[in-house]
């Protein structure tokens, strides 16, 4: 029997409230150094640093026979789509803002549900949640299309490499939910997907001659932040959290994030936000609470309407 999850409480609150602030401004960091190192290598490095840890522990907890449990096949799929997710966001961040990346990047949860529709039927999309889909996908169409004049034709390439991204989270959290992953250890899940990342993004920076580097202190710093904070720190907290409280909870207080992202792209990087794109990206971000919070308000008025009968 699978232990209950919590409804949140003020812990939990303030650490999303903290992971948020982290994922924020991770795609800043990557854009701060751009010039000392590549997007690709900075992420290829992000990945191996963290899972050589992770690794170490798995092997450490469970032993030689860690990988024989039925998770190996599972774990190369998600390890390769984590690992596109990667490269698009590298990319992505080539071409157009950390702010652009940050909101077209959490489309996920979206493409996570639409999959999850399909493949469970007890996670039917509801009339509300359609809604949520229709509102997201009409923002996503009013940031591509409503561009500002004199913005650079690539930003829309980078975009669509952000909603790449967006689509390869969406399957790694199909694959994990549909396998053996699903009842795996956090740090073995995170392993796999950081390891995969770890190959494929170093085979890219290579094969793409992108491994010219200048290890400034300001890169030793931005580089030191994502290793530690953001691939070890922050996606453990989260698979904790995961285990440990109501995730439907948890995805609403994700959504800060995209703030973060944008907040941090302007106060940080001076970029600036056009109106279509604001307008875009509140429907976006209104539409995807629409279909992870549905969730939240059917469980609050499921145990209403069981308070009177155990009264």
């Amino acid at each position: 029997m699978k232990p209950s999850r919590l409804p949140l409480d003020w812990f939990a609150c303030g650490l999303m409230f903290v992971l948020c602030i982290c994922w924020g401004f991770q795609q800043v960091a990557i854009k701060l150094t751009l010039d000392d190192v590549p997007s690709i290598l900075q992420l290829a490095i992000r990945s191996g640093g963290a899972a050589l840890v992770l690794g170490a522990l798995v092997l450490w907890r469970e032993g030689r026979a860690a990988f024989s449990d039925g998770t190996l096949l599972p774990g190369v799929a998600v390890g390769a789509l984590f690992a596109l997710e990667f490269l698009f966001i590298g990319e992505g961040l080539n071409h157009t803002s950390a702010s652009h990346l940050s909101v077209f990047l959490y489309t996920a949860p979206m493409f996570a549900a639409l999959g999850l529709h399909l493949m469970l039927p007890e996670e039917r999309l509801s009339p509300l949640q359609w809604l949520g889909v229709l509102v997201a996908f009409g923002g996503i169409a009013m940031a591509f299309l409503g561009q500002p004049a004199g913005a650079p034709g690539n930003v829309l390439l980078g975009d669509g490499y952000a909603l790449l991204g967006a689509l390869a989270w969406g399957a790694t959290t199909l694959v994990i939910r549909g396998s053996k992953l699903s009842e795996a250890s956090p740090v073995k899940t995170l392993f796999y997907q950081l390891f995969g990342a770890a190959l494929l993004l170093t085979a890219v920076a290579f094969g793409t001659d992108q491994t010219e580097m200048q290890l400034t202190q300001r890169a030793l710093i931005s580089l030191g932040f994502q290793v530690v904070v953001i691939a070890l720190v922050s996606y453990l907290a989260w698979f904790w959290l995961l285990r440990r409280y109501l995730a439907s909870r948890l995805s609403v207080l994700s959504f800060m994030t995209p703030l973060f992202g944008v907040t941090f792209g302007v106060l940080v990087l001076g970029e600036r936000i056009d109106l279509s794109f604001a307008l875009g990206a509140a429907l976006v971000l209104g539409g995807i609470v629409l279909v992870s919070g549905t969730e939240l308000l059917r469980g609050r008025q499921q145990r209403k309407a069981l308070a009177p009968s155990e009264a």
